[in-house]
This record gives C-alpha cells, structure tokens and sequence, in this order.
C-alpha cells in the first residue's frame, strides 16, 4: 500500500508499505478520506521526533504514515473480534488513541489519559494517509449515514475537538463565545456555536481565515494583528467580556487574551497544543472568579455524539474543506496547508 510519510523539516514523501493484517483484536479499514489537522504542522516542520517528544509522547526511531483524522470501510477483522463489533463493510472513524484497554480511562473511552502509555495513530505509530490502517476494534466508531467520508474524517480530530471543548464549557444559547484562531478547529467551533445558537466573535489574523469565519456564521470577526483584542471584546459586550472563550492557536498572546476578555465568572478554554502563556494570576483569575479549562480532544463516544449533533442538526461540514487532495499530492497538500491561509484539507481515496 502507498502512505505520505513525515520525514521532518518540511519533508513528507509518498511511500510502499506491505498491506497490514490485522492480529488478535485488530481490524484493517480501507481509508476512504484522511483530514489534515493543524497539529499535524508541528510534526511536518519539526525535526524528527522532535514534536513528539517535546508534546511528552516519546521519541521515535523511523518514519512513520502520518494523518490522525482516519474514516474508512472496514474491510477485515483479526481473532477474537466478532461480526456484530466490526461489520465488514462498515462505515467508521477511527478514535485515533489506544492505551491499555483496561484502564478506568480507557473503559469509559478516555484512552488518550491512560496511565500505561498511549499510541497515537498518525502521531507515534502509523495513521490514515495511507490506502489501509490496522488498529485495535475498540477503536472504531461509527459514521452516520447522513454524513460523508470527508465530514467523518472532520469529526475524528479538529471537529470533534471543537465539539468536545464547547460541550466542557457547558455553554447555552445566547451566550457569547470568542474563539481565537479559525483554523480547521477554530472554524469548526464557529460553525458548531451558530448551531448552538451561541454569538461568535472570531479572533484571526489571516484575512482568508477571516472571510471562512464570516461565511461559517461569526457575529463579529477581529483582526489581532490590526486591532487590541481584549479592548475590541469589551467594547463589543458594552464593557462586561464575553461568557466563554476558546483558545486554538496556542499563540501565547491569544491565550492571555482569551483569559482577558472573559467577563466575571466567566470561562476560557485552551485547546492548542504546545507552547506556553505567562497569566498575573490575581487579576487574570482569583479577582475576577475566572474558570480555566484544558481540553484535550474528545472521548470515543464524545466522538460519536458530534458525529450525531452534525447529522441532527444538518449542519454542512462539507463546506469547512478548502481543497481536497489524492495521496500522491502530499507534499504539494502541506506546503499549501503549511501557509495557514486555506481553510481545512482532506485526502479522498
């Protein structure tokens, strides 16, 4: 089989794998679409190992078949998996996690927390821009029929984050929610806060993100590189900060602002990786009663409950992909995504 493999520093080549076969516990999907997520930067740019290790994820000997947003068809099953837990033929994404299985945290889908160490598919082991990915069957999880093998491969990283992170916030209709940066994530909390119906002030710096911001129903869109953020937010909210803000770039300008801008008892959410972001603790937080949450990614029936909220609510997620690409474009794939003016891109096969 082919697979776009990340070689570090900007490098990704298409290469010739044997077709996996899938041990005890196992099934094999044949891809169909394979998102590209803004994460996947940190792993293309950085040296090799070099992104893995700084994120606490070990380091690594060889390359590996990049892409952490897998949906396919499962085609076939190891020992030990029945036809009722895999139905060969069905239409699944792939919770990209698998830890000891046994775990409290891995039991109830949480399997990025396990203790015992984890594998991320297309991170620290091989993923989806490949024809074909073996994992564990507990990992898969269904695709609504209403919803396309692209929009599947949406909701198995970048929109099931977005998803998940908004569901921690516990927000309402009528709140007001920031959402700094509209990248694939960013985007995909803007058009799930309309759904909600949750006013959205979209922070960007990129005019194109800013115009898919517009167009995926943002109240209100910020320039950070022309314009004072937090004073903007203020003046918007008539003084008070908006109830919720969501952090997805990782800037550490962005996540000060986000903490800024919320209003008293409000709540900013961080869900970039990496980097860092220095608060003045007192009036950042205790003085005005702030609550502050990390949120990483999304539990395998989290997933699924995005998965249906799209579906129930007919919410158009085809349109949050600005190119779609064949896996022999991949180095031309991430040199146009590595720009961060595109909206999001996905592999079809």
């Amino acid at each position: 089989m082919r697979g776009a493999v990340f070689l570090g520093d900007r490098k990704v080549e298409l290469r010739s794998f044997p077709d996996p076969t899938p041990g005890a516990g196992e099934v094999v999907i044949e891809m169909k679409a394979s998102g590209m997520c803004g994460s996947d930067l940190k792993f293309y740019r950085s040296p090799p190992g070099a992104a893995q290790a700084a994120l606490g994820l070990g380091s690594l000997k060889d390359p590996f078949i990049a892409g952490h947003e897998p949906c396919g068809v499962v085609v076939a099953r190891g020992a030990g998996v029945s036809e009722r837990e895999a139905p060969t033929g069905q239409r699944v994404m792939d919770h990209h996690y698998s830890g000891c299985g046994v775990c409290p945290h891995c039991r109830v889908g949480w399997s990025q927390l396990c203790r015992a160490g984890i594998t991320v598919y297309g991170v620290t082991a091989h993923g989806g821009h490949a024809d074909y990915l073996k994992v564990p069957a507990r990992t898969i999880v269904p695709l609504p029929d209403e919803l396309s093998f692209a929009e599947g491969a949406a909701v198995a990283c970048g929109t099931g984050t977005a998803y998940s992170a908004l569901r921690r916030m516990k927000l309402s209709g009528g709140d007001t929610l920031a959402v700094f940066g509209q990248g694939p994530v960013g985007l995909s909390a803007t058009v799930l806060g309309k759904a909600m119906g949750i006013r959205v002030i979209a922070v960007e710096t990129s005019p194109e993100r800013m115009k898919l911001a517009k167009e995926f129903g943002a109240s209100e869109i910020i320039d950070a590189s022309r314009e004072d953020v937090v004073k903007n937010i203020l003046e918007k909210t008539k003084g008070v900060g908006v109830d919720f803000s969501l952090e997805c770039s990782s800037a550490p300008s962005a996540r000060q602002a986000a903490v800024r801008c919320v209003k008293t008892w409000g709540t900013a959410c961080f869900v970039g990786e990496g980097g860092d972001v220095t608060l003045d603790v007192s009036p950042d937080l205790l003085r005005r009663q702030v609550t502050l949450i990390g949120s990483w990614t999304f539990s395998a029936m989290g997933m699924l409950e995005c998965a249906r909220f799209i579906a129930e609510h007919k919410i158009p997620l085809e349109r949050i992909f600005s190119h779609r690409w064949k896996l022999e474009q991949c180095a031309e794939a991430y040199r146009s995504f590595d720009t961060q003016t595109t909206g999001k891109g996905v592999f079809l096969f």
